[in-house]
């Protein structure tokens, strides 16, 4: 089996050979390594013949397997084929699924997958709401699937982390880069326990025919796809098109009637999405997980310690304006009984004792138990 993969990799690398093309060697020879030995009077009888036919023919002979293997190795990046135990299941279910996936981390075939996509201009509100449903979704012991892209994806693998969870990204090129560069730290902070993923050999660069491939990846992987902000065309809504030809269940999250990226999530949940205000809202919909999966919870010893905030400050006229909406300190500070020069080391204060949680461009929400 690892010769199969390493000479399906190898084919990869050639011109033309993306994922549709090496499933129709496979299906035609019977495996990449008969592909790969096969004359060439073998390759003219093959179906759909197209310039990759001939990359095939002339690059076979300048390439080996063993030394694409060493390169991979070196990357620390490994294989899966979908007919191994650790391909995530329901994508191996599919008729495109890819016959080869590289990834670097964890991955675990027994895993109930929750994807969760929006845009990526998102906004204070859309970034704590995917925060929050991803981490008490990863609590429960769901792996969360996103794309690494800013915004919605980010936070969403941001929370998932928070929880001491799973969660897996898959990127829209090759595994020996991170795209977008900001999310290094976030991309090398999930392969503890997650991983990165990708059906693009390394070298691929993040072009965007590749993102709409990927995005089938994240709802193919799971059973529910769930968007929190969405412009009315948006890579969010391709995958949701992906998910409703997959099969799986679509969830919105419904935003401010004044918000552009609301009018997505909107357009879903006036086409029948399953409205979603707390995890539960998810779970009940799902058989295979409301029987199951969300009855439990991730350990606490899992979980981040809390510490109880200091005492020297009245902090009860900040935490009384506080929800899962964010606010401004310009507007906390505005309805506070505390001084001004105080609202920052009160807000700190919060943090520090687990009670607040500060989003981008001084927001803040409360920090809420999984």
């Amino acid at each position: 089996m690892e010769q199969e993969k390493l000479v399906r990799a190898t084919l990869r690398t050639i011109k033309g050979v993306g994922s549709q093309h090496l499933r129709q060697l496979i299906a035609y020879f019977g495996s990449a390594v008969k592909a790969w030995e096969a004359p060439q009077s073998k390759y003219l009888q093959v179906a759909n013949q197209g310039k990759w036919i001939g990359e095939i023919i002339q690059e076979r002979t300048n390439l080996d397997p063993r030394e694409v293997g060493e390169s991979l190795n070196k990357q620390g990046i490994s294989l899966i084929t979908p007919d191994e135990p650790d391909y995530p299941p329901l994508l191996a279910e599919l008729a495109d699924a890819p016959p080869l996936l590289y990834y670097r981390g964890h991955l675990r075939g027994d895993t109930e997958v929750l994807a969760i996509v929006g845009s990526r201009q998102a906004t204070a509100y859309g970034k704590a709401a995917a925060r929050v449903l991803a981490r008490d979704a990863a609590a429960k012991g769901l792996v969360i699937a996103s794309g690494l892209a800013r915004g919605i994806d980010t936070a969403a693998h941001q929370g998932a982390l928070e929880s001491g969870g799973t969660t897996w990204a898959f990127l829209g090129c090759g595994l020996d880069r991170v795209y977008p560069l900001e999310n290094q730290r976030l991309a090398e902070n999930l392969l503890e326990k997650g991983a990165l993923l990708s059906e693009f050999p390394p070298g691929s660069p993040p072009l965007a025919i590749h993102f709409p491939a990927r995005n089938r990846l994240i709802s193919g992987c799971s059973r529910g796809v769930l968007v929190v902000e969405s412009a009315e065309k948006s890579g969010a809504l391709i995958t949701v098109d992906f998910a409703l030809e997959q099969g799986r269940e679509v969830f919105a999250v419904p935003g401010p009637i004044f918000s552009k990226v609301s009018r997505g999530t909107h357009h879903l949940l006036r086409q029948g999405a399953k409205i979603v205000e707390g995890i539960e809202d998810i779970c009940n919909e799902v058989p295979a997980w409301s029987n199951h999966v969300c009855q439990v919870s991730i350990n606490p010893a899992q979980l981040h310690q809390k510490k109880e905030a200091p005492v020297g400050l009245d902090l009860g006229s900040i935490l009384v304006q506080l929800s899962d909406v964010p606010l401004h300190i310009d507007q906390i500070t505005l309805h506070s009984t505390l001084p001004v020069s105080s609202i920052s080391l009160a807000l700190l204060e919060l943090q520090l004792g687990g009670k607040v949680i500060q989003l981008p461009g001084q927001h803040y929400v409360l920090a809420r138990e999984c």
